[in-house]
């Protein structure tokens, strides 16, 4: 989901979405955004507590201009973006590895990547609808087909999952890839230098100890 035809085709820089380093890697095209965001699942979501910065890893799913994250309502920053003096302010990673880039230098190795960094107000949805919304598509995003195969939350349950969303404004994305920058110095030395590929790799399905005999693998398993 990429928005209307009226939706700008990047997002507006902001001073805290401007890099002082390696600003040519930075973009802000919606389009590579939303592409970053859709290739992941897991995000690490950034807050102040009594002072100090916290940094949990969590889910999410983003559904047109909006993430949604999901936590416990025994979390406590996520009971305070219920706050009705406002959402609490966040940030939202999201960062994938395509490489290790070795160099003949030590200095000059690095690491292919995509990155999104997402700064925003997080609310806690309310609406039941939107909430099992958000809900099924967090599953999906991290395994699709699911949502549709699995019971859904019953009441007991949703009222201990806690959501969150925050709209896609100030939000930047960060890319890097090719090969390593040597110095003209270091080219004739005898170490080999490139890049090793990284990607995701998904092992053969394991059935769950009481798993009923005979039940078969989904093929949305089968098929990654």
């Amino acid at each position: 989901m990429t928005g209307s035809p009226s939706t700008p085709t990047t997002y507006a820089p902001t001073p805290r979405t401007t890099g002082s380093r390696a600003r040519e890697r930075m973009a802000y095209d919606r389009e590579l955004v939303h592409a970053v965001l859709d290739d992941g699942y897991l995000c690490h979501l950034g807050f102040v507590r009594d002072g100090a910065p916290v940094v949990l890893p969590t889910l999410y799913a983003r559904v047109g201009e909006r993430l949604y994250v999901h936590g416990s309502t025994g979390s406590r920053p996520l009971r305070e973006a219920g706050r009705e003096d406002g959402g609490l302010p966040v940030c939202v990673t999201v960062t994938h590895v395509d490489g290790l880039v070795l160099a003949k230098s030590t200095f000059h190795h690095s690491v292919n990547y995509r990155s999104v960094v997402a700064h925003g107000l997080a609310y806690q949805v309310t609406e039941h609808e939107e909430r099992l919304m958000a809900l099924d598509a967090i599953v999906e995003n991290a395994v699709p087909g699911r949502a549709e195969d699995s019971r859904r939350a019953n009441p007991k349950e949703l009222a201990a999952t806690a959501v969150v969303r925050v709209d896609l404004e100030e939000v930047s994305a960060k890319v890097r890839s090719g090969g390593p920058s040597e110095e003209p110095e270091d080219l004739d030395l005898p170490y080999w230098s490139g890049v090793l590929p990284v990607s995701p790799a998904y092992g053969a399905p394991i059935p769950a100890d009481d798993l009923a005999p005979g039940t078969p693998v989904p093929g949305y398993l089968t098929a990654r």
